[in-house]
């Protein structure tokens, strides 16, 4: 057990499942990871091993099969399972995003349709916000569902979709001028679409028009896959609209969006205390100058540098995760969190790899995967720029001046 990254007040129940996912990642993760991570290979194995813990189901409640736990249970669960390999993380966190907004805004027969096979994980999700082009600019996607007959026919192209090929279930935004006057507000006038597909590459042999064109061949975050999505005339009924309503689109992936940043801040935890582990093991082990590099004072500054950054993330993911589970408003503490396990996350690895000298550019050591995988946490869920916009806005919310 870690000294660093401790969580007080865990339940029993809590502290075995994270017992229980944390024996699976020292068994069945950092032993393959490297290896399926350098073929860029999905981990179809680690996937039926964390099915089989009910990983997919950790928040879906009881009543759907789930286990019904808490954002912060599944975070934390995060934060172990991105330090055996991020990838893993991720396919996770879109199943889990999609889940989130199924509970959270679905209708009683989506819920009940859905949620039961997504706890088992024999439905898995993927979530499509972004377009070619438009990054963070979530108001001013491109994609369309036009009303036709009994259901709505959408078209466009979708971008940076994780598990858009293995996923089996999709939720789509798409701008839907329906019931909505000249000049509303573009975030007024979107709808989350869910598509059931088949998983794999090129045309979609179950939803004509649907196209995942292949892999989007990555610097890092290997393994899981990224991909495009191409709609043309997908024709989607009606009863698929999440929540029963156009318009309320915006809200629901920003929602989805807001957990979903405290669990890209827990990749960035599990990641950073996992370069730190290196970093410290390396230093006892490498001798200069007479003895071990971790006897040097300069390196020990950088181990408690690294340390401090580990703790200091890891302290604000929790505080993010405690106040969504306790109902409150968590916008700010998870873009701060977010924003700050990202940034540590980066310079704990970096530091890490100046550890490891000319051994850290050797595909041999996990550093060098690790160095890779970090810059991702930087853009996903929202760039750093993103994030401070958003910390900005709400701190002016309150600390307005009166009068």
């Amino acid at each position: 057990m870690s000294r660093l990254q401790q969580t007080e007040g865990l339940t029993e129940v809590q502290q075995e499942i994270l017992s229980t996912v944390r024996d699976f990642v020292d068994k069945e993760i950092l032993p393959v990871a490297g290896g399926l991570e350098h073929r860029d290979e999905y981990p179809t194995r680690i996937v039926e091993g964390l099915k089989e813990l009910g990983v997919f189901g950790l928040m879906i409640p009881e009543e759907y099969g789930g286990l019904g736990e808490s954002l912060l249970t599944y975070a934390l669960c995060v934060e172990e399972i991105a330090r055996g390999w991020m990838s893993v993380s991720g396919i996770i966190n879109t199943h889990f995003i999609v889940a989130y907004m199924l509970k959270q805004h679905g209708t009683d027969e989506q819920k009940a349709y859905f949620l039961p096979k997504m706890a088992t994980g024999d439905i898995r999700g993927a979530f499509s916000m972004s377009e070619p082009g438009l990054g963070s600019d979530v108001s001013a996607i491109r994609t369309k569902g036009v009303r036709d007959g009994d259901g709505y026919l959408l078209n466009g192209q979708k971008m940076w979709l994780t598990n858009g090929g293995s996923a089996n279930l999709v939720a789509v935004l798409c701008r839907t001028d329906e019931g909505h006057p000249e000049g509303t507000a573009p975030h007024k006038s979107m709808t989350t679409f869910l598509i059931e597909k088949e998983p794999g590459f090129g045309p979609n042999p179950k939803v004509p028009g649907l196209t995942v064109p292949g892999k989007i061949d990555k610097m890092g975050y290997k393994g899981v896959d990224t991909t495009e999505l191409v709609l043309e005339d997908v024709r989607v009924p009606a009863d698929r609209v999440l929540g029963g309503a156009t318009g309320r689109g915006f809200y629901q992936m920003m929602d989805g969006v807001e957990v979903g940043r405290v669990n890209v801040a827990a990749r960035g935890c599990g990641v950073a205390r996992r370069a730190f582990e290196l970093g410290i093991a390396y230093a006892q082990q490498r001798h200069t100058f007479g003895k071990a590099i971790a006897g040097h004072q300069a390196i020990q500054f950088k181990l408690a540098e690294m340390a401090t950054k580990v703790e200091a993330a890891h302290q604000m993911m929790i505080n993010a995760a405690r106040k969504k589970d306790s109902g409150q408003r968590n916008d700010l503490e998870a873009g701060m969190a977010k924003y700050l396990a990202a940034e540590f996350c980066k310079e704990v690895v970096e530091d890490s790899f100046r550890i490891h000298g000319g051994y850290g550019f050797s595909k041999e050591y996990e550093i060098e995967r690790l160095y890779r995988e970090a810059p991702m946490l930087l853009i996903g869920e929202g760039t750093a720029e993103i994030q401070k916009m958003i910390i900005g806005r709400r701190l002016l919310e309150e600390y307005r001046i009166q009068g």
